[in-house]
């Protein structure tokens, strides 16, 4: 079986190049993957992280107007809902994946989900993205280059180590030696029921 690594990583560079012909955080996604497909949420899941990332930049200038800065700052906020609703669904297609498989006795669980362990995978795909453009950046001098291009070649090997412990990670729950408990994320700050600034001003 294909290991998942090598599905999903090719997925995350796609997304991060189509952004990247508009620039744009408010761009429409048109996610070139079968609706419903794994590939369509891995897709979706870096494009959410990819608009959010430069969301951050955006916020960070000094010079931003402060209306501008809250709104941005909300439209984060929703972003960061979004990637933890679809973290969790991807979530639920490994959980359904591996439904029938029984754990073997002794069988240990991970200390995050197979999908979170993903979302990490996604942001390191965008870190590496950016990162090879400093080390790459005609206008920055060659120190700035030479410690852009150390730290690219520290990511890229985390790539790799973390590809590996995805894959053997699932490899473990395929083959009952490890098995899955998800927690859905209980988010309190957006919940108006749950956060006391917004029940208080009901």
């Amino acid at each position: 079986m294909k290991k998942f690594t090598t599905i999903a990583l090719p997925v995350f560079e796609q997304s991060i190049a189509d952004y990247h012909l508009r620039d744009d955080v408010e761009a429409t996604i048109q996610n070139p993957h079968a609706f419903q497909t794994i590939e369509y949420y891995l897709y979706l899941k870096n494009w959410i992280d990819t608009v959010q990332w430069h969301l951050e930049d955006i916020i960070r200038d000094p010079l931003i107007d402060p209306v501008k800065a809250l709104e941005v700052k909300r439209t984060i906020d929703r972003s960061n809902q979004e990637r933890t609703d679809l973290v969790e669904l991807i979530d639920s297609y490994f959980l359904d994946r591996y439904k029938d498989t029984r754990a073997l006795p002794g069988a240990t669980i991970n200390t995050e989900s197979p999908a979170w362990a993903v979302d990490r995978l996604s942001i390191l795909a965008l870190k590496i993205v950016h990162m090879r453009e400093e080390a790459t950046r005609k206008e920055a001098d060659q120190a700035h280059r030479d410690a852009a291009m150390k730290k690219l070649n520290v990511l890229l090997e985390q790539r790799e180590d973390l590809s590996t412990a995805i894959d053997q990670l699932l490899e473990d729950i395929e083959a009952g030696r490890k098995y899955m408990k998800v927690y859905k994320q209980m988010k309190m700050y957006n919940d108006p029921a749950l956060n006391p600034v917004l029940y208080k001003n009901k």
